[in-house]
This record gives C-alpha cells, structure tokens and sequence, in this order.
C-alpha cells in the first residue's frame, strides 16, 4: 500500500520557519518524482515545489522562489520543504505528493497530475 504521510506542519509568526516532512512507504521511492502542493480555504490547490529522482533538479512557483527549499532524502524515503520568511499568504494545508519518473517528460511535468497524495499537515501563519 502505497502511503504518504507528512508532518511538521503548525502554528508560526510571521517571518518564521517550518520544516515539513513526508514520509513515503509501499513504492520505489528513488524513481518518483516528487511535489509539495498547498490548498488554502476557498482557493484552488496550487503547486509549490519539485525535485527529480535524485534530488538534483528542483522547481518552485514564483512566489516561493528563494523562501522554501524542496530536497529529498532516498535513504530515508523522505522529501523535506524549508519554509523560510513565511507570511500569512502562506497558511495552508500543504501536501505531498509522488509521480513516477516514466512520467516526467520535462520541467514542465513536475507542475501538475502526480499519481499519489498525503493527507496534508496543516500550516498557519500569523501576522
């Protein structure tokens, strides 16, 4: 059974930072893909960030560029997100998720579809 579980969401300041975890079980974790996506109440649920496979390509969305960093650890089966600088704009439920490397075509896949999704950790950020 495939599983994504992440953790270390919670409540900050603004200006703070978080370190969320996802934790992957039941797939071969080296050959996906992975993703940090964010829903926040009323709003679409929107990309944040990738890696590749190996951890050496990453991918953010504008607005996260240069205040989260995506990296993965494939010993640990693990895929971290830095939150740095967060603002209230960044409360969300944020989630993980998996796409399997015979589906990334290019940079552009790394964006949307992926195949597996965790329940979602919580993030809230007060002003």
């Amino acid at each position: 059974q495939v599983q994504l579980v992440e953790s270390g969401g919670g409540l900050v300041q603004a200006g703070g930072s978080l370190r969320l975890s996802c934790a992957a079980s039941g797939l071969p974790f080296s050959s996906y893909a992975m993703g940090w996506f964010r829903q926040a109440p009323r709003k679409e649920r929107e990309f944040v960030a990738g890696v590749s496979t190996r951890g050496g390509a990453t991918y953010y969305a504008d607005s996260q560029k240069g205040r989260f960093t995506i990296s993965r650890d494939n010993d640990k089966n693990t895929v971290y997100l830095q939150m740095n600088y967060l603002k209230p704009e960044d409360t969300a439920v944020y989630y993980c998720a998996a796409k399997s490397s015979t589906r990334i075509y290019d940079s552009r896949s790394y964006y949307s579809a992926y195949d597996t999704w965790g329940q979602g950790t919580q993030v809230t950020v007060s002003s």
